[in-house]
C-alpha cells in the first residue's frame, strides 16, 4: 500500500489537501513575505519554489547526478531526499523512490493544466519541489516517482559540512 491510500489520486493520504492549486500552508511551515522570498532566491529559484513553476527537463543540475550525499530544500535548508533513493527515470528531472523520512514533505491534489497529480511541497517553507507519480512500472521499493525540479534542491555531498548525513 502506497502513502497515497489505495490509489495515487485518493483522498485517503494524510495531510493531502483536495482541490486544486490553493495556498493552503501547514501551520508549522517557516513564514516569509513574498517581498522577503524575491530577495533571498535568485529569478528561477522563486519562480519554482515560490510560484510552483517546472524547470525544462535536462537542464537542471541534478537531473543525472550520482553524488552520494542528502538534497536540501533550497529555500530554508531542510533536508528531503538522499542520494540512496535517487534513481534514473530518465525523465530529465531527479527523481527519488521515497523522501528522507515520513512528515518531510506534504502533498497537494493538483488539477492545473488539465491535468490530474499530486505536488509534493517542503514541509518545512512550503516551498514547490515538483511531483510525485506512481504505478509506473519502475523497479523501485515503493513504485513511486518524486519527480522534483533541481532548482528546488542543493545537494550536500557526503564528505561535506561533516559527514552530509545529518538528521534533524
Amino acid at each position: 500500500m502506497s502513502i497515497f491510500g489505495n490509489s495515487i489520486f485518493g483522498n485517503k493520504a494524510t495531510g493531502m489537501v483536495g482541490g486544486g492549486q490553493e495556498d493552503t500552508a501547514a501551520a508549522n511551515t517557516l513564514q516569509k513575505t513574498d517581498a522577503q522570498w524575491r530577495e533571498e532566491l535568485t529569478p528561477e529559484e522563486y519562480h519554482v519554489l515560490r510560484q510552483a513553476g517546472t524547470e525544462r527537463p535536462y537542464t537542471g543540475e541534478y537531473w543525472d547526478t550520482h553524488t552520494e550525499g542528502v538534497y536540501q530544500c533550497r529555500a530554508c535548508g531542510a533536508e528531503l531526499f538522499t542520494s540512496n533513493e535517487k534513481f534514473d527515470s530518465h525523465c530529465g528531472w531527479p527523481s527519488f523512490w521515497a523522501p528522507l523520512t515520513e512528515g518531510k514533505v506534504r502533498y497537494i491534489h493538483d488539477r492545473t493544466l488539465g491535468m490530474d497529480r499530486i505536488e509534493v511541497r517542503c514541509a518545512s517553507c512550503d516551498s514547490h519541489l515538483g511531483h510525485v507519480f506512481e504505478g509506473e512500472g519502475y523497479g523501485t521499493p515503493t513504485d513511486q516517482r518524486y519527480c522534483i525540479n533541481s532548482v528546488s534542491l542543493r545537494l550536500v555531498a557526503k564528505g561535506d559540512a561533516g559527514d552530509g548525513q545529518s538528521r534533524d
